[in-house]
């Protein structure tokens, strides 16, 4: 019998002898020394901060590299904290699913302790608020996903929250936005010793959108010094990153090779706010995280573990080549013909000819004709792994019903931007790009709801889907003739599309290819296997 708390690693010969990799270095020396002199804490406790940050620690931990843990903090939903950290000790598991079919099993014990980030908690705000007062603490992470750094509502609108806490000051905020500018303003208050606020969420020019969220706060709050250390870059940075790594919902199968092992404490929680809580991570074993190296009070040697620390300049070409070229533009375009074509597996997606066939010309041969070589890495092999190794690895429980969230938000940048490239350059052509207006029509015939073999499915959450599905309204299966004009409408939309597809003489073959998807059942498949035969 397994039990994941510190009590439960005693018994180190029965996890060896199950092929777990335990924690190398004494936990209770690494929690006193980050007690003493804290120096990273990370907001957002969730799959891929286990995964990656925190295995990345252990990695230095272990090689005597490092002394000191993470401190994890939860501020949007505390019973992750309550329910799924502190009756575990704060250790997970990490599983990682190689392509080989190997498994490969870590105990990860780098984070000394879990906070829950509540202003209304009298007891672990204080303590945070000492933390961030402490002149060792050299960074703070995030993984709180792009959403998190809103203070605005879909209309634009500032949120009832923020408003409240940009009158009201840094005393007690409610926004988590405002909770994490409250403690900044502690650590000003104690000294203003430097500190970098790294966002790790994947998310253009992330930095940035970290900066103004916070900024807003100093701003609103009316003192100058604040005000001050806030903008200034030799005392608080805001690096960009790039992070790329693959950690889908844990996943049946591996809790049962898990129980198989005689692990307890497996029984999936669910908190009150639908968050899904496991005891440990599945995870691919790529991943990929370059930052900017702005870092004011120093930082732990991360390179060691595999982070590349680099420019500004070239952290935004990594980001621009992953994410318009090299793996995003595949992602979306699996899955939007994996819903269409009845596919709950991006891995069973790569065993299909014409998808392959599908995403490695808009890889290789119309997205790597405009993409910057970053030097740090390069963007060919990037794709080779992409392609022969990641979508590929039949052990990932990744589906295409989980890449097509939120497509709306994703099309102008993972299409649109390579689309500009070729408008801009008077050597290229957009009219010779084939797979990419394919791509396009295959996300307009996917938000009809109705797949290839004519059955109705349910489009995955998207925050314009009610507005596109009605303007599609008139597009029928078994209709082509209903993609006129009207369409148009849509494609000229530069926000949607992140150009006008009309002016940039595209709109045609997206309403073609769209027309073939809707002449009947299979319909989708033909027009895939018509169009990239040309």
């Amino acid at each position: 019998m397994l039990i994941l708390t510190d009590a439960g690693l005693r018994d180190r010969a029965a996890w060896l002898a199950k092929g777990y990799r335990l924690p190398g270095y004494d936990r209770a020396e690494m929690a006193a020394a980050t007690a003493d002199h804290p120096r990273w804490v990370h907001f957002g406790a969730g799959n891929i901060f286990r995964a990656f940050p925190c295995h990345a620690v252990q990695r230095l931990l272990d090689a005597g590299r490092m002394d000191t843990g993470i401190i994890a903090v939860e501020g949007y939903d505390y019973e992750i904290v309550e329910k799924g950290y502190r009756p575990c000790d704060n250790l997970s598991l990490l599983v990682t699913l190689k392509t080989d079919g190997s498994v490969e099993k870590t105990v990860v014990g780098s984070i000394a302790e879990s906070c829950i980030l509540d202003s209304g908690n009298e007891t672990e705000f204080a303590h945070l608020r000492q933390v961030f007062a402490n002149p060792s603490l050299q960074m703070a992470t995030f993984t709180v996903t792009e959403k998190g750094y809103s203070l605005a509502d879909g209309k634009g609108e500032t949120l009832p929250a923020v408003a409240a806490d940009l009158a009201a000051g840094p005393a007690k905020p409610v926004s988590y936005i405002g909770k994490v500018a409250s403690l900044l303003y502690s650590r000003y208050q104690a000294g203003a010793a430097p500190i970098a606020m790294v966002s790790m969420d994947n998310c253009s020019h992330n930095g940035d959108k970290l900066f103004r969220a916070v900024h807003a706060f100093a701003e609103a709050w009316g003192d100058a010094g604040f005000l001050a250390y806030v903008e200034d870059p030799a005392k608080v940075s805001f690096p960009w990153t790039m992070i790329d790594k693959i950690t889908p919902r844990p996943d049946s199968a591996v809790e049962a090779m898990l129980r198989e092992d005689g692990l307890q404490g497996l029984d999936p929680v669910v908190t009150s706010r639908h968050t899904f809580i496991a005891p440990f991570v599945n995870a691919e074993e790529s991943e990929y995280l370059v930052i900017e190296d702005t870092f004011p009070n120093g930082r732990p040697p991360l390179e060691e573990a595999g982070f590349i620390f680099t420019s500004r300049a070239t952290v935004d070409q990594v980001e621009r080549m992953k994410v318009t070229t090299c793996l995003n533009p595949l992602h979306t375009a699996l899955a939007v013909f994996g819903c269409l074509l009845g596919y709950t597996r991006i891995a069973d997606e790569m065993k299909d000819a014409d998808l392959v066939r599908l995403i490695r010309r808009i890889g290789y041969d119309e997205g790597l004709p405009v993409v910057t070589d970053p030097g740090v890495l390069n963007p060919r092999a990037f794709i080779d792994t992409v392609v022969e190794v990641r979508l590929p690895n039949p052990f990932m429980p990744d589906t295409p019903q989980r890449i097509a969230c939120d497509t709306s938000q994703k099309i102008p940048i993972r299409f649109g931007e390579t689309v500009k490239s070729y408008l801009s350059d008077p050597q290229r052509d957009p009219s010779s790009l084939t797979a990419i207006p394919l791509a396009l029509a295959g996300w307009l015939r996917y938000l009809l709801g109705i797949d290839d073999a004519g059955s109705a499915f349910e489009p995955s959450p998207d925050p314009l889907l009610n507005d596109l599905r009605e303007a599609l309204s008139g597009v029928s299966l078994g209709q082509p003739e209903t993609v006129d004009d009207r369409v148009d409408t849509l494609l000229r939309d530069a926000r949607l599309f992140g150009t006008d597809l009309v002016q940039a003489g595209l709109a045609g073959k997206v309403k073609d290819d769209l027309r073939m998807m809707l002449e009947g059942k299979g319909a989708v498949r033909a027009a895939l296997q018509k169009v990239l035969a040309s």
